[in-house]
């Protein structure tokens, strides 16, 4: 594959037409653009960043819409994953509403939520992650992943740490958009600076939750 020049701000607009268009036919007839504008653009962003943080898996564009009320046959975003353990991972995807990365703990068995709230009920650790995330949200970054809204079973209201134990997934996110910068090269520098910034929580879910 050829070196990575940019990701087209035609594949956000590519996705804010399927909005409105989220069918077989309208698909059909736009894959093309698809692979164009989204699938090979963001292979080619995926790849640059292999040798640093590994081989990322992108998703397959069709919805599972078995158990689901919303029969739209495909996804609104191109999502990539790069899995370090089980349920953690660097992210990044392309929508409508542009390009987003992100990069921690997203999947919440029972096994890694149990892991996970030892970890945080534990001073060391626990203080450790809460610095972790301070200086990502003190640097700009946001948060993503399901909360509970009280304290889980077994901890108190007044937990120092009370916050972190209701979650039941932990990433640090940014929302790009789609700045001028995302059609040139310098978007591999971007999501290369993201991913690095995710490091330190990369690293406390590994040791934890791995």
């Amino acid at each position: 594959m050829s070196g990575f020049a940019g990701v087209p701000l035609a594949g956000a607009d590519f996705f804010a037409e399927l909005r409105f268009n989220n069918d077989k036919a309208w698909w059909a007839a736009n894959k093309a653009r698809w692979e164009r504008d989204v699938r090979t653009p963001l292979a080619a962003l995926c790849e640059a960043l292999a040798p640093e943080f590994g081989d990322a898996k992108l998703f397959r564009p069709f919805r599972d819409v078995r158990f689901s009320n919303d029969k739209s046959p495909y996804k609104d975003h191109q999502g990539g994953v790069v899995r370090t353990v089980d349920g953690v991972g660097y992210y990044l995807q392309l929508s409508a509403d542009g390009l987003l990365t992100g990069g921690g703990w997203y999947e919440a068995t029972p096994d890694l939520v149990a892991r996970y709230r030892a970890a945080v009920d534990a001073d060391a650790s626990g203080q450790a992650l809460a610095r972790i995330v301070d200086d990502l949200v003190g640097r700009g970054f946001g948060l993503h992943g399901d909360t509970l809204k009280t304290a889980p079973r077994g901890f108190t209201a007044d937990h120092p740490r009370a916050a972190l134990l209701r979650r039941k997934g932990l990433s640090g996110t940014m929302a790009h958009g789609t700045p001028d910068w995302l059609a040139t090269p310098e978007a591999l520098d971007r999501v290369r600076d993201d991913w690095r910034a995710y490091g330190p929580l990369m690293e406390w879910c590994a040791t934890h939750l791995g």
